[in-house]
């Protein structure tokens, strides 16, 4: 893999980074996102100093980011009850015929 050098700027502030060439795109996208939030919550919330603002940040995308993961979690017993449903549906229309 090759390797790149980037700065990305989160709360104003410059952050040199060398990261894989593949991943730059995603770096890139994130640092505008995590900025982006940053002047939102400074239009929209009291704080003492930016850390105030990149915690809250911080807290909201693990937030998501914990309730997506178990949106897609299935669990073993999850698939088998689905699967025993499925395997009900399709026997029932065999015995038919």
């Amino acid at each position: 893999m090759e390797e790149k050098a980037i700065t990305v700027m989160i709360a104003d502030r410059p952050y040199r980074l060398t990261i894989d060439k593949e991943e730059e795109e995603v770096v890139q996208k994130a640092a505008k996102l995590i900025d982006q939030k940053t002047k939102e919550y400074s239009r929209n919330y009291a704080f003492q100093d930016k850390q105030d603002l990149l915690a809250m940040i911080t807290l909201q995308f693990t937030t998501t980011l914990l309730n997506e993961e178990n949106k897609n979690k299935k669990t073993p017993d999850d698939l088998i009850g689905k699967l025993a449903a499925i395997d009900e549906v399709l026997t029932n229309i065999l015995m038919e015929k």
